[in-house]
């Protein structure tokens, strides 16, 4: 059995309507195909979308592939016990050049009944952010289903969206059933459950180059909102040189971000999980067991969960969010 090492995976790129270029321009990735990239998926176990191995002796195994070979020591040996074959995060980056449809997410329960589908709890980083941009994050005030109706079909959802101007380095967790939406000029790195189950409310009546909108799903999203208000929606933490901090912890991920510019070394042996690395700025050598890798702004990368103890070597001020299940 080849020895497991730190994997990176081909970029699924995908085409949206609200797509841009700072895929390319600010990520690195001039190697996407398309025009409009409004999405990358990064790591994904998700059937039809799976991640491909890039790079050393496992180049061109499949996710799913390498979780059915290698069992507990890629993923866990009780992430495994839970989850099986089926990876249970997905990461990406997105770009929004325009801003994204009103939508909401189904919870675990709505989603197995309706989808036999993990729901959707998901947060975002905000690694580029245009003067002025926002996005969208729950109710500016508990509403209940008669007006949030109401203000639907008199296209008034703004009057009770909760808006927020948002800056590099904002981070925002959005559990299932949340109300949200990426503004125009925001780009962001988004670590989620394995779903792509996803409820479009409003679109702003836009159409693609062949005259269409796209689907909406009224009556579906009714009964998946979280229809509550809450006072806070951004999440708080406090940045500190040089250390992991805690920025999301959840049931279904813990993700820490670290901010360095000097070595560290990170100790895994009491974590049963993988670990995923998404550089948001910066470069890194991870080395591990006499080898190392370099990775880059814009790479993700998954560390088996066999491998126990890293050292990590930024080349300058780098930032990485460190993802696992707890």
């Amino acid at each position: 059995m080849t020895a497991l090492y730190p994997l990176k995976f081909k970029t699924i790129f995908k085409d949206k309507i609200w797509g841009g270029n700072k895929i390319k321009t600010i990520l690195g990735k001039d190697f996407s195909p398309l025009p409009n990239c409004g999405e990358t998926w990064e790591i994904s176990g998700v059937k039809g979308n799976e991640s491909i191995v890039a790079d050393g002796s496992l180049a061109g195994k499949s996710l799913p592939d390498l979780i059915d070979e290698y069992k507990g020591k890629l993923v866990g040996e009780s992430l495994y016990k839970k989850f099986g074959n089926e990876f249970p995060l997905l990461i990406k980056f997105i770009d929004a050049n325009d801003d994204l449809s009103i939508q909401v997410h189904p919870d675990d329960a709505l989603a197995k009944k309706r989808h036999n589908s993990f729901g959707k709890t998901e947060m975002w980083y905000i690694f580029q952010a245009d003067k002025g941009a926002t996005l969208n994050s729950g109710f500016s005030k508990k509403v209940d289903k008669e007006t949030y109706l109401k203000h639907l079909n008199n296209n008034t959802l703004d009057e009770i969206l909760n808006f927020e101007k948002v800056e590099v380095g904002d981070v925002y967790f959005l559990p299932a059933g949340r109300v949200h939406y990426i503004g125009k000029g925001v780009c962001l790195a988004e670590i989620q459950q394995t779903s792509d189950i996803t409820y479009r409310i409003y679109d702003f009546d836009r159409a693609d180059d062949k005259g269409q909108k796209r689907e909406l799903h009224t009556e579906l999203a009714v009964d998946a909102i979280d229809y509550n208000f809450y006072p806070e929606y951004k999440s708080k933490y406090t940045p500190r040189a040089n250390e992991a901090v805690k920025i999301v912890s959840c049931q279904y991920f813990t993700t820490n971000l670290i901010d360095f510019d000097r070595e560290l070394v990170r100790d895994y042996s009491s974590l049963d999980s993988f670990v995923i690395y998404i550089c948001v700025e910066g470069a890194v050598k991870l080395s591990y067991n006499n080898s190392s890798y370099s990775f880059k702004k814009g790479d993700s990368i998954l560390l088996p969960a066999e491998i126990k103890n890293v050292k990590l070597t930024p080349a300058g001020k780098t930032k990485l969010l460190e993802a696992s299940v707890q």
